[in-house]
């Protein structure tokens, strides 16, 4: 999921409630379950969405668990702890039968959404169907479901009089039974997904539910003006008896949205806010203040997130269609100064594989070495642009996020270094908010455009090499909107390895899957990994009960509270 999930912290999973740099890596700072207050987060641009079908952000994930619920959960704990899977919706984890072919799970009794009325089996049921086969309409959210039930049903809107996919049945209104095409190991993690959180179809409202999708966690969404603020108060039918992990501790949470990120860093030091919202963590220049300062730098966390920073070159768009002139581009690559862009060491290290160090599997190769200060190495790629055809380099166009200031300057910085070969890009800036469904997200119109350079970061959708991999390696995740795959690579021997390794149930066997699928990838060089980020966090001293959770990668926004 993009800058989405993330498997470890590298913290302790310590619930002590101490303080000072880098406590809330450690454990839980300034533990409470009081309620009052308003919980006030801040945010450079919009969710894209906060319909639990239609969202593909990690940050939105995180807040939306504060919503809805899904069938199973990440535990509200610290550090790796918070990896734990817990049922939510369901009484337990799910049931697996038939070699890992059939999954069956059943609701507790008692769930209700925020205007009283029960929640069903045929609500999680229509919740999966709409965000999985109905991407004639929502087109931002991951569509895992949907390959491993193997169905051709058309979706709710385009097959209103039919039920919903064939092999999801509901035998009653609290079972739910999941009938696959092949055995999968991991459904207890894609259960976890927003995805799974019910919609009732009679509330459904299409691609204007992200403005009001209906509770079923402890806050409903009272107000929604997009770009501006999100109120969240209480959901008096949320009944924490049938809860294991949320709480209430807050009055009301307020999001305050479209903020430059400078004011984002000055809100929150001046306590007008508690929480970054993104979790990608201050400005380089606030940086820079928070760590001179004593008092400040108490109230700041480093953690390692378990996301890569990687940038995709389209496989399909002129010229990367010609894996040299790819090449050629992963070795001009000044790494160096894309560090830079994020505050040097304090913002990540250098990456050279798309697996994080965080997921089982990784391994640490170079296939392109970029010299020993990371700047590049020039005569490699010069040499790649001869075998293209193209020694004197090419024109291009990259897309970035300019209210992600970090990001843009790390584009600005990959064009300075490719420039030095003779390979201009330009960087072009778009809005956060509708970046996957409009822009860098749909292959049309980067094609239109020429754009065939896409920034992004990427993090594990649940923790596990193929939640990390298989949305921006697998030639049939590839999507018309809301597109993960944006190299467009679509190599059969990686799309068998991802199938064989989500069968397998032994550990070191989908370990080196997920291994081999990585070197594979980086052989077509339509990813480039330059970072592995570590976010620098500020908490404000107001916010209570905040630590790092290791299923975001950022703090837990379910757990805060406010004084």
């Amino acid at each position: 999921m993009e800058s989405t999930r993330s498997t470890s912290t590298g913290s302790t999973g310590s619930t002590g409630g101490d303080d000072g740099f880098g406590a809330g890596a450690r454990g839980v700072v300034r533990p409470t379950d009081a309620l009052g207050g308003t919980l006030r987060l801040v945010r450079t641009d919009d969710f894209d969405s906060l319909d639990p079908g239609n969202t593909y952000y990690a940050y939105t994930w995180n807040f939306l668990r504060l919503i809805g619920r899904t069938l199973v959960t990440f535990d509200t704990a610290p550090g790796k702890a918070g990896q734990r899977l817990v049922p939510d919706l369901a009484e337990s984890l799910g049931e697996s039968s038939e070699g890992g072919r059939v999954w069956t799970y059943r609701l507790r009794a008692g769930l209700r959404y925020e205007d009283g009325s029960p929640v069903t089996s045929g609500d999680v049921k229509y919740a999966i169907a709409r965000s999985n086969y109905g991407t004639d309409v929502l087109g931002a959210g991951p569509t895992y479901f949907r390959h491993l039930l193997g169905t051709e049903y058309g979706g709710p809107w385009r097959e209103p009089d039919i039920d919903g996919p064939v092999t999801l049945e509901t035998p009653d209104e609290r079972t739910l039974v999941l009938r696959l095409k092949e055995p999968f190991a991991g459904m207890d993690l894609l259960a976890t997904m927003p995805s799974t959180t019910p919609v009732p179809r009679r509330l459904d409202t299409g691609a204007e539910y992200r403005l009001r999708p209906v509770a079923t966690g402890p806050y409903r969404v009272v107000s929604y003006t997009r770009g501006e603020l999100a109120v969240l108060e209480r959901n008096p039918h949320w009944d924490p008896a049938t809860d294991p992990v949320r709480r209430q501790r807050a009055e009301r949470v307020e999001v305050h949205l479209g903020k430059d990120p400078h004011e984002v860093d000055r809100m929150l030091l001046a306590g007008e806010a508690h929480i970054d919202l993104a979790g990608f963590g201050v400005q380089p220049s606030t940086q820079e203040r928070i760590l001179a300062d004593p008092a400040l730098r108490a109230n700041a966390d480093n953690p390692l997130t378990g996301f890569t920073w990687i940038y995709c070159l389209s496989s399909r768009i002129a010229p990367f269609d010609n894996v040299h002139a790819r090449r050629a581009v992963q070795f001009a690559t000044d790494k160096a100064a894309m560090q830079a862009a994020y505050g040097g060491d304090v913002g990540g290290d250098i990456a050279t594989t798309i697996l994080p160090p965080t997921i089982d599997g990784y391994r640490a190769f170079d296939r392109y070495p970029v010299g020993g200060d990371g700047s590049g190495d020039l005569d490699a790629a010069r040499a790649e642009l001869v075998a293209a055809g193209m020694p004197d380099g090419f024109r291009t166009k990259i897309a970035a996020r300019k209210d992600r200031l970090k990001e843009y300057r790390a584009a600005e910085a990959l064009a300075a270094g490719l420039a030095r070969v003779g390979i201009e890009a330009e960087v072009l800036d778009f809005p956060s908010g509708d970046y996957f469904d409009i822009y860098g997200g749909c292959p049309a119109y980067l094609r239109e455009h020429g754009i065939g350079i896409i920034m992004f970061g990427w993090g594990a959708d649940f923790p596990d090499g193929y939640g990390f991999l298989q949305q921006i390696v697998d030639g049939r995740a590839i999507k018309e909107r809301g597109n993960q795959n944006m190299g467009e690579l679509d190599d059969p021997e990686i799309n068998e390895l991802l199938d064989r390794g989500a069968t397998s149930g032994d550990p070191a066997e989908r370990a080196e899957i997920w291994h081999r699928i990585d070197r594979l990838t980086m052989e077509h060089a339509v990813i480039v990994p330059y970072l592995y980020p570590r976010s620098l966090l500020y908490r404000h001293p107001d916010a209570g009960n905040v630590y790092v959770t290791g299923s975001f990668g950022m703090y837990d926004y379910v757990a805060l509270g406010a004084s």
